[in-house]
């Protein structure tokens, strides 16, 4: 599938989003955020500095993320999910957001919540070696 160009930006802003939800961003994250963001086409000084500024970034949107396709929503909200658990506290806040932004793409509570407990159950290693956007790229 050929991501648009917004849609990419989109990924990675979300995620940028989740990674500040819970007010501290580890090395597991930081590494994660890297490996999407490689992936998506974004150049290494753009996301290196991204990730250095992000905590005190004040100017990014927390509004829920809208993509023009439903297959890239069901990548991001997973995406997002391992993300969230990747530093092994998942907050309130965190779901929260990822809950609001899979219903803003018409995702279904049920699908979700079926993520969600199936994400919980993976065991840690694979979350940082897997990425459900390859999936779809």
């Amino acid at each position: 599938m050929d991501i648009p160009i917004l849609d990419k930006s989109k990924y990675l802003k979300g995620l940028l989003v989740i990674a500040k939800k819970d007010n501290q961003l580890n090395e597991q994250e930081k590494k994660f955020i890297r490996g999407i963001a490689n992936k998506l086409g974004f150049a290494t000084d753009f996301y290196e500095d991204t990730l250095k500024g992000l905590m005190s970034n004040k100017y990014i949107s927390e509004d829920p993320v809208e993509f023009s396709d439903k297959k890239i929503a069901q990548s991001f909200v997973t995406d997002g999910l391992r993300l969230a658990i990747a530093d092994e506290v998942v907050t309130e806040n965190e779901i929260k957001w990822l809950k609001e932004t899979a219903a803003a793409n018409g995702l279904e509570d049920s699908w979700f919540n079926e993520k969600l407990k199936l994400l919980k159950e993976t065991p840690s290693k694979s979350i940082f070696t897997e990425y459900a956007l390859y999936s779809i790229i």
